[in-house]
């Protein structure tokens, strides 16, 4: 820990903004990449507390775009950011003929092109272990896991602990869920259990799905994983359509006063089934957390 304080970090001032270059890129599937910027040095760490997101912001076609994303990468890693970001090609969505402008420029980045990025953000802290006393880490079997919401962006955050996180993702928003169960995971005497719904329109979209898988397995008793596709192939052995009540009642905790779910992806998948869903189900809005 004492090395960690040591790190310089990169989002000294959540106001100031950084540009940082692109020093690689990856393709993931047809439509989804892995960018990696790098950070002033390779001793450098992001600084995001995990919860939090950054703002990337590029001035295109004379409009200054803004746009959230959620690292894939943590403060373990130096020198490097990595998100993984799904590109909104023109032409391909027929509501949205333009694509999408921040995600259609990063795939234009060259190597060595820098974007600005601004940070922390965000109204969600997960606390882990690090801040507890010691009477809070001999209690971590009944409240395993620390967490501080601000219920508005201006508010002070309010500490929340949770026996049990549910999460429902859909596409690219599986990126904030993933940096929590890699972090929460990664500490041993992190007993927070965890359970996913990941929501894509086909197979080929499951973001991350090796790793997934991969944690699911090792952590049999603390992650437990759903999926469900609008197109199933024959023979999908998990769920398809939309979230519905039934699929939470099956994989998610049930409500409770240590239960906590996080909902993020596009705003159908939030509007039209996960809330709706989960209000009846009797969840209340103290234990839903949308990005």
């Amino acid at each position: 820990m004492n090395s960690r304080k040591r790190d310089p970090i990169t989002l000294q001032d959540p106001d100031a903004k950084y540009p940082l270059p692109l020093i690689e890129k990856e393709k993931i599937n047809h439509n989804t990449r892995r960018f990696r910027f790098g950070l002033p040095s390779p001793e450098h760490v992001l600084g995001l507390p995990v919860g939090n997101y950054v703002h990337l912001m590029a001035r295109i076609d004379n409009d200054f775009v803004i746009r959230a994303y959620t690292p894939v990468s943590s403060d373990d890693d130096k020198g490097f950011v990595d998100l993984i970001i799904k590109i909104y090609f023109k032409n391909v969505h027929p509501h949205y003929p333009e694509g999408g402008k921040m995600t259609q420029y990063l795939e234009k980045m060259k190597i060595g092109d820098t974007i600005l990025f601004r940070g922390p953000t965000g109204r969600l802290f997960y606390q882990g272990q690090g801040s507890q006393t010691r009477a809070a880490i001999r209690s971590i079997s009944v409240f395993p896991g620390n967490l501080a919401i601000r219920q508005y962006k201006t508010s002070m955050p309010e500490k929340k602990l949770v026996c049990h996180l549910g999460m429902i993702a859909g596409g690219t928003g599986i990126t904030p869920m993933l940096q929590l169960i890699r972090h929460i995971t990664k500490n041993p005497m992190d007993k927070t259990r965890m359970s996913l719904i990941f929501a894509n329109q086909t197979e080929e979209d499951i973001l991350m799905r090796k790793e997934l898988e991969e944690i699911a397995k090792t952590h049999l008793n603390q992650f437990k994983l759903w999926y469900t596709l609008d197109r199933p192939p024959l023979g999908w052995k998990y769920s398809s359509g939309f979230v519905t009540a039934d699929m939470i009642k099956q994989h998610l905790p049930p409500p409770g006063k240590t239960t906590l779910i996080l909902v993020c992806g596009p705003p159908a998948l939030i509007q039209t089934a996960a809330h709706p869903n989960l209000e009846k189900l009797g969840y209340t809005k103290d234990m839903i957390f949308t990005y």
